[in-house]
């Protein structure tokens, strides 16, 4: 099998250390926890340059991704982009261009044109060329964003095996907690996060159909942010669903991962029907001007303590979760608390609710249009990808994991009448569940803790921000994360970003 990671890049990095000190010479500049608007500021002092920069996010992923396995491959073309933006800096009305010279990762299941590899994390799609790069990778070089590279996955995000652990993938190996090394990072967006947390980059993108970027930016103390499906374009992602694939963000804190999002939402033709419909909610002017210290004042945030939020007395989680409770009342919201989502336990099991034999059929279908549409392939369809997996078992551990998801997905034979009626089941638990809740309780924003509810955002199609909330006996962190209903990104960013402001909670990991 081909090398998972080009060699290219790592040579350049030595050479380029060995001849350009430059990247150690930027006096006090706090290159781990540096935010965009730190980054630009800098940039606008000429005390940093975007190659200064790559170079140091280079030389930190020689070191660490070694064990952390955050990073899957590198942009050999990483430097000279570098170079480019900063000759074009000069040139540039800085306020609009957030982005320009900013560094990017991208989960390995968004397409970008070689020499970058786009494979889900599997040989199997190792060497495949995509027809044109995602519109989300287009708008970030439009931007001005640099392409680092694509992160590691859960392979297939997580949809091959049920044995395979989180944040593992043939290419790359297991991805690994930076809190805690011998802790899951979740996944299936597991490096997307890893490498925030890390200070491996500054941002990256990641996706999600339920759970896929809220638990690995609880898992790894990030701020991520799961958007409206459709309000940022599915094209030329590697899909799972339609009806529930979202592209989305992580940063260290809200305002960078607000600062990705307003660059990769908007109509694409592409992704005509979901990104039409969605195109309503985005604000005139983006969403960087709800990022409001007081954004609390006034909001009715409910709590839903009825399922959740259930640690015992003398847990850190319980303490910690009521001292933020009040903080949010503090600030001026208006808490609701005992709050129950009508049919939880259904909505959570995904064979009662319907996800699960929606998905199987959705997955076969769009995957094999997926693979139809590449340039060239080794696989051109999930059954091909099936025969790929028992022909090279040793590097898949088929023997070790399986493909159960694979072969079940492969048995389905479209969207015929059990599959429709579970996708009228879950529009349903939907309506009576959130929807319902949030419109009787006139409710701004709900809250619960991590990934827990994130099946009832996902059938739903709906938002919602995870922010850093504390760090259990163990070290292990935990987040709360805000939701809403479809289009509320304003009111959600504007309650996490009060919320992070005033907790404060994030702190870098030990690793070094």
């Amino acid at each position: 099998m081909a090398s998972s990671l080009h060699p290219f890049p790592f040579l350049l990095i030595l050479s380029c250390l060995i001849f350009d000190v430059s990247a150690a010479a930027v006096a006090g500049f706090n290159f781990k926890e540096a935010t965009i608007s730190e980054i630009q500021a800098a940039y606008a002092n000429n005390t940093l340059t975007s190659r200064q920069l790559v170079l140091h996010y280079l030389a930190r992923i020689t070191k660490l991704n070694p064990v952390l396995n955050a990073v899957l491959e590198l942009n050999p073309n990483v430097l000279s982009d570098a170079d480019y933006a900063d000759r074009r800096r000069i040139r540039l009305d800085r306020s609009r261009f957030p982005l320009h010279g900013i560094p990017v990762l991208l989960k390995d299941n968004i397409a970008t044109l070689p020499p970058l590899n786009t494979t889900a994390g599997s040989f199997a799609l190792f060497g495949s060329v995509v027809p044109r790069e995602a519109t989300v990778v287009s708008r970030l070089r439009s931007a001005g964003a640099i392409i680092l590279g694509k992160a590691s996955m859960s392979e297939w995000a997580h949809f091959r095996s049920i044995n395979a652990p989180q944040g593992w993938n043939s290419r790359n190996g297991q991805g690994r907690n930076s809190y805690a090394l011998s802790g899951g990072p979740c996944g299936s967006s597991s490096g997307s996060a890893i490498a925030v947390a890390t200070g491996l980059v500054t941002v990256s993108l990641g996706t999600e159909t339920d759970g896929s970027i809220i638990c690995p930016g609880e898992r790894n103390s990030v701020v991520a942010i799961k958007p409206t499906v459709g309000l940022t374009s599915r094209a030329g992602m590697i899909p799972i669903s339609r009806r529930q694939d979202t592209v989305g963000t992580f940063g260290q804190t809200v305002a960078d991962a607000v600062a990705v999002l307003d660059a990769i939402t908007g109509f694409d033709p592409l992704d005509a029907e979901a990104t039409e419909a969605a195109a309503a909610f985005i604000p005139m002017g983006g969403y960087n001007k709800f990022l409001k210290e007081e954004g609390l004042k006034g909001k009715r945030v409910g709590i839903l303590s009825q399922f959740f939020f259930k640690y015992t007395k003398e847990s850190v989680e319980h303490y910690t979760f009521n001292a933020h409770f009040q903080t949010i009342k503090k600030l001026g919201a208006i808490l609701v608390d005992g709050l129950e989502i009508a049919n939880i336990t259904t909505i959570l099991n995904p064979n009662e609710s319907g996800e699960a034999v929606a998905l199987l059929a959705e997955f076969k279908l769009s995957l094999n249009v997926y693979l139809k549409s590449l340039v060239s392939s080794p696989v051109r369809s999930l059954s091909d990808v099936i025969a790929f997996n028992e022909n090279h078992s040793i590097e898949e551990k088929i023997n070790e994991f399986g493909q159960a998801i694979f072969l079940a997905a492969q048995n389905t034979s479209g969207i015929g009448e059990p599959e429709k009626a579970a996708i009228r089941r879950m529009a349903r638990l939907s309506v009576d569940g959130l929807e319902r809740l949030m419109n009787e309780k006139r409710l701004d924003a709900v809250v619960f803790p991590g990934v827990e509810a994130s099946t009832v955002l996902a059938i739903g199609g709906y938002p919602g921000i995870t922010v850093p909330a504390g760090y259990s006996a163990d070290q292990v962190p935990f987040g709360i994360c805000f939701a809403g209903l479809r289009g509320s990104e304003p009111k959600l960013i504007e309650v996490a970003y009060a919320f992070e402001q005033a907790t404060q909670v994030r702190r870098p990991p030990q690793i070094t």
